[in-house]
């Protein structure tokens, strides 16, 4: 059974245009995240080894994520009816992938993406779909579906970019995970994964150019256990940066492999399952800071954790 759970007006220079895009009869919203003016980078190509081609579209922004209880189906079977609705409301696909030919674990954290809970995404398991329309030979709009499964549900994830008097999607929402209170510099862990879906372990000491952690102990580390330990339900990734010294490769490696240290820390000290940990890392490809700089170098050098949801 479907219904009609999202209705998007888009509203176009010297016309007004709707569109509505219905979700299985099981979906329930989970999060909105709306702003304008503002601007979305929006996935035109797949990861191509070092960046994930976008093209930036003007306006408002609306953001919505929804968890669909269909257990046993694909990511395929969920975004096919979405795309085939967005095709029939006039948008040209341009990106059309799936995990892997994405770009998987590279193309997940280059694109925007709500935080986890609230939106899941199995890496092995998501499809993705951009759809462009032109106005008078220029893009004023740009939908993103994201769509994603685990063994009992389903996430699908739409950002919509385009005219700031777009009227906001027409659902309810209901949060599925208190965020809790706002973000302070002495805000715990737990809040910041909870407000961010994620959270940089700052506090974890790597001897430059080596990938052991060091003895600690890390009040990090103690804080993400008792998070996990409350949330049994919930899996997380590790991930690894760096500075630009050296070889993207290398350091690659480097990051992959200090994230792997921090995992092996927190399933020997802390009994965390290792099922519901990921390791992976992106070299100096997502900084926080200038590296023209020793400071900004050091604050790039990290180790952060990035929620992933449920099973």
């Amino acid at each position: 059974m479907i219904r009609a759970i999202l209705l998007l007006c888009c509203l176009l220079p010297g016309a007004a245009t709707a569109f509505e895009m219905s979700l299985p009869a099981t979906a329930r919203q989970t999060v909105t995240r709306d702003t304008a003016p503002d601007t979305f980078a929006a996935p035109v190509g797949v990861f191509d080894g070092y960046t994930v081609p976008t093209l930036i579209v003007e306006g408002a922004v609306q953001r919505g994520a929804w968890r669909i209880e269909s257990p046993g189906l694909t990511a395929f079977q969920v975004m096919r009816p979405l795309r085939e609705q967005l095709e029939a409301a006039g948008f040209d696909i341009v990106l059309d992938c799936a995990a892997k030919r994405c770009g998987g674990f590279d193309f997940r954290f280059a694109v925007e993406t709500l935080p986890g809970p609230n939106m899941y995404v199995n890496i092995r398991s998501f499809h993705y779909v951009t759809g462009l329309r032109e106005t008078s030979g220029e893009i004023t709009e740009a939908v993103s579906l994201f769509a994603s499964t685990s063994a009992t549900a389903a996430y699908v994830q739409l950002i919509h970019a385009g005219a700031e008097d777009a009227a906001a999607p027409q659902v309810e929402t209901t949060a599925e995970v208190p965020l809790g209170e706002p973000l302070t510099e002495d805000s715990t862990l737990a809040t910041r994964l909870g407000q961010k879906g994620f959270a940089v372990l700052r506090d974890l000491d790597f001897e430059l150019g080596s990938t052991a952690l060091g003895p600690g102990p890390f009040e990090s580390l103690v804080q993400l256990a008792a998070f996990l330990d409350g949330r049994p339900e919930l899996r997380v990734a590790l991930v690894g940066h760096t500075d630009t010294v050296g070889g993207l490769q290398p350091n690659i490696e480097i990051s992959r492999e200090r994230a792997r240290s921090v995992r092996t820390r927190l399933i020997e000290e802390f009994g965390v399952d290792a099922a519901r940990l990921d390791a992976e890392g992106m070299g100096y490809l997502a900084p926080v800071a200038s590296n023209l700089d020793p400071a900004g170098r050091d604050a790039n050098r990290r180790v952060e954790v990035v929620l992933l949801g449920a099973e």
